[in-house]
């Protein structure tokens, strides 16, 4: 099997041990021990969410990104219902829910059927996640297109200044994508593995951290598949980070890095 880019990167073979702060350790219990993810808005941005799917239950929000080729950026926002127009956005979802039952999950669509969207749509996802006041955006998507360097880059910033912990999984194949490679961003990548909990952190980025993605179960149109990808790694952080914000709501991007950097399995 071809694993996804990063992947390697986090086997036991060459992850290295890591030297969490000399600071109080935080456990498991104190990070996220009864949290439920319960106050923390997450938004999807994907194809969609099916919100009337058994491992979803339910959605605090749906907008759809167009294309409007009449309006100054290219793109409008639709509100209201809609559905997953691939399968993928659900299955993120479906992870989030898992962790976070009572999270409040926005679905914000702007990938197309043929899991692909422009820039400008991109942006603007990110832009309304900023402007809604989102806690926690996953982004199981990025841009290759050196043209989105600067706009993403900024966008990242302020998300991080606005305390939006962006959730961006690295891209499956070589190269770098945006905004995966952005230090302001939560960079994650597949590792093997079932238990939702059980993350790495790479000393050696830019993708840092690695979540269950290799042969999960994840949700999909009515039913489920088993699939590998980074893409279904980095909702286990988003997960564990809604987790965490839920318990502990006044704790900044850097500080909530810094708990799932001595919370990691190679933190000695």
């Amino acid at each position: 099997m071809t694993l996804p880019e990063w992947s390697s990167a986090f086997s036991d073979a060459v992850l290295r041990p890591i030297t969490p702060l000399p600071l109080p350790t935080p456990t498991h219990t104190w990070a996220w021990g009864s949290a439920t993810g319960k106050g923390v808005k997450v938004a999807v941005i994907d194809s969609g969410v099916s919100a009337d799917h058994p491992r979803v239950a339910r959605l605090a929000g749906s907008i759809a990104i167009e294309p409007d080729d009449r309006s100054v950026d290219g793109c409008r926002i639709v509100e209201g219902p809609h559905e997953d127009l691939y399968g993928h956005g659900t299955a993120c979802a479906g992870i989030i829910r898992m962790m976070a039952p009572e999270a409040d999950i926005y679905s914000v669509r702007v990938l197309g059927k043929n899991l692909s969207t422009r820039g400008a749509m991109f942006a603007a996802a990110i832009r309304w996640s900023i402007d809604h006041g989102m806690n926690v955006a996953n982004l199981s998507l990025s841009s290759r297109s050196e043209q989105w360097f600067g706009p993403l880059h900024a966008l990242a910033d302020e998300a991080y200044f606005h305390n939006l912990m962006l959730v961006c999984a690295a891209n499956n194949v070589p190269g770098p994508t945006y905004p995966s490679q952005y230090a302001s961003v939560f960079s994650v990548a597949a590792r093997e593995g079932d238990d939702p909990f059980s993350i790495a952190y790479n000393p050696r980025p830019p993708v840092e951290f690695g979540a269950p993605g290799i042969d999960v179960d994840v949700a999909w149109a009515t039913g489920s598949i088993t699939a590998t990808g980074n893409s279904f790694a980095a909702p286990h952080i988003a997960g564990l980070v809604t987790l965490l914000l839920s318990k502990h709501p006044e704790l900044t991007p850097f500080q909530v890095k810094s708990v799932l950097h001595a919370l990691s399995t190679n933190a000695q």
